[in-house]
């Protein structure tokens, strides 16, 4: 399995703009961070989890030839902003391309996304979507695809568990809260990914301290955390995490 961090930052991305701060200003390449999204290779397969609005970009900028399938986290315009760009991939795909949401966030993108549930002009392109939602665990060709429940505010959010070959990621970018379940679920993946935003508390975000206690619970091989803001640098991040665990920084990329 092969994964590769495409943005790792908050819905304002790094710099943001306008700003100042030492951290938007820094000549760091860790501190240059596009809004969060994941791709994942597994199997002969390639999936992406969120589709932000940074997602051509990205897209362009890792030479991302194909995509097999797509799995949505929430609805909130950071990981959602790109979907459009998908009408790349899925011109040239045989049949739609499938997407995974929840039942919130499939409702929210058909609103945003209207022509999910039209046909297109004759003579236009619009993304050829298959918009599933998933009820638990279920396999796409060979991978195994686990929805993991969050608290995220008023986002109806789920994280993902991949496993194939015998190799689990867990990737959870936004999230104040795991629910036990979601914690056994990921408990002793290869890989965990979970949202630490700031030092600072947050309403809807963990912050350092409860990413740690978190990552702690869930026992991975190797724990990372990720969506980080302005507040903090790569190197400060580094510091404030606890022994055996990282931020994560775009275009990091993790075979195991």
């Amino acid at each position: 399995m092969r994964v590769t961090f495409l943005g790792t930052g908050t819905s304002y991305g790094i710099p943001m703009p306008g700003c100042d701060c030492a951290v938007c200003r820094s000549s760091d390449p860790r501190d240059k961070r596009y809004r969060t999204a994941i791709l994942v290779e597994a199997g002969g397969r390639v999936l992406l989890i969120d589709t932000p609005p940074d997602l051509r970009t990205q897209c362009l900028a890792h030479d991302i030839r194909y995509l097999d399938a797509v799995l949505m986290t929430h609805a909130h315009a950071d990981h959602v902003f790109g979907f459009d760009d998908l009408r790349a991939y899925t011109n040239r795909m045989p049949g739609p391309m499938p997407v995974w949401a929840s039942a919130g966030t499939a409702r929210a993108l058909r609103r945003i996304f209207d022509y999910l549930d039209r046909p297109p002009i004759p003579g236009t392109s619009l993304a050829r979507i298959e918009l599933r939602v998933p009820d638990g665990p279920f396999e796409f060709h060979g991978i195994r695809l686990t929805p993991l429940p969050a608290a995220h505010g008023r986002a109806d959010m789920i994280g993902w568990k991949i496993e194939h070959g015998g190799r689990t990621l867990a990737a959870i970018p936004d999230c104040k809260h795991l629910p036990p379940e979601t914690v056994a679920l990921c408990r002793g993946a290869d890989l965990a990914v979970i949202d630490a935003l700031r030092i600072r508390p947050h309403p809807t975000h963990m912050n350092f301290e409860e990413a740690g206690a978190a990552l702690q619970q869930i026992g991975a091989r190797r724990s990372l955390v990720i969506h980080l803001c302005h507040e903090v640098s790569h190197a400060q991040a580094a510091d404030l995490l606890p022994t055996g665990m990282e931020p994560a920084y775009d275009g990091l990329r993790i075979e195991f």
